[in-house]
C-alpha cells in the first residue's frame, strides 16, 4: 500500500511537469547514444550540434534546438535531480507555456549574447580564430533561468537570501574564469529574474485533477 502510494505521488509530481519530463527522456536517450560512440565520433557529432559562431552562422534555428537536446560527456543522473528540483517546480507553478517561454529566452538570448562577446573576442584578439568551432551544447542555460524565476515563488522573507546565492553562484565564475559560457550563464539569471511578468500573480501550484476537471466541465 505504502508503495501504491509512493508511486501515485511521483506520478501525479511527473504528470504534473510534463514538458519538463519528456525534455528529460529525450536527454536520457541521447545521453544513451551518446555513450555508444567513440571519442572522436562523440566530438564531431556534438560539433554538428553545437550553438558556436560557425554552425549559428550557417544554421542558426536548427543548432539552437538540437544544442539543447544532448548533454557534453553524457551524464544524465546529475540533470534527472537538478530539473525535479527546479524545473518542475516552475512548469507546475508557471504552466507549460510560460515554462518554455523562460526556458527558450534564457538558452537563445543567452547563447546569442555570449557567442557574440565570444566574436568580439576573437575580433579583437582576445580569442583564438579556432573558438569559432568550439563545442557548446547542453541544457545549462535555460536551467539557469529557471532557477533564477523561482525567486518569485519563493517566500519573501528568503527570497533576497535566494537571489543572493544564485547570484553568487553564477557570478563568481564570470569573475573569475571570463569565459563565454560564464558570461552565458550570468546572462541566463538576469533573463529569469526579468521574467517576472510571466510569474506575477501565479501564487498556486497547478493541480493537474483540477485541470483536467475543468476542461471536463
Amino acid at each position: 500500500m505504502g508503495m501504491r502510494r509512493g508511486f501515485h505521488r511521483v506520478w501525479t509530481y511527473v504528470r504534473g511537469a510534463p514538458g519538463t519530463y519528456v525534455w528529460l527522456a529525450v536527454l536520457f536517450v541521447t545521453s544513451v547514444a551518446l555513450h555508444r560512440m567513440s571519442p572522436e565520433f562523440e566530438e564531431e557529432f556534438l560539433r554538428q550540434r553545437s550553438t558556436n559562431l560557425h554552425e549559428l552562422s550557417d544554421n542558426p534555428v536548427r543548432v539552437l534546438v538540437a544544442g539543447a537536446m544532448w548533454i557534453e560527456g553524457g551524464y544524465w543522473l546529475p540533470y534527472a535531480v537538478l530539473y525535479s528540483v527546479f524545473h518542475a517546480p516552475v512548469e507546475r507553478w508557471l504552466g507549460t507555456v510560460r515554462w518554455l517561454v523562460v526556458c527558450g529566452a534564457a538558452h537563445v538570448l543567452a547563447t546569442l549574447i555570449s557567442e557574440g562577446a565570444l566574436l568580439w573576442g576573437i575580433r579583437h584578439g582576445m580569442a583564438p580564430d579556432s573558438a569559432v568551432n568550439t563545442l557548446d551544447v547542453g541544457v545549462s542555460y535555460a536551467l539557469a533561468g529557471v532557477v533564477a524565476v523561482l525567486a518569485y515563488r519563493i517566500p519573501v522573507r528568503w527570497r533576497y537570501a535566494y537571489v543572493f546565492v544564485v547570484l553568487l553562484v553564477y557570478g563568481v565564475p564570470l569573475v573569475t574564469g571570463r569565459t563565454f559560457t560564464d558570461l552565458g550563464h550570468f546572462v541566463s539569471v538576469l533573463i529569469g529574474f526579468g521574467c517576472y511578468p510571466l510569474a506575477r500573480g501565479r501564487r498556486k501550484v497547478r493541480n493537474p485533477k483540477e485541470t483536467a476537471a475543468a476542461g471536463r466541465g
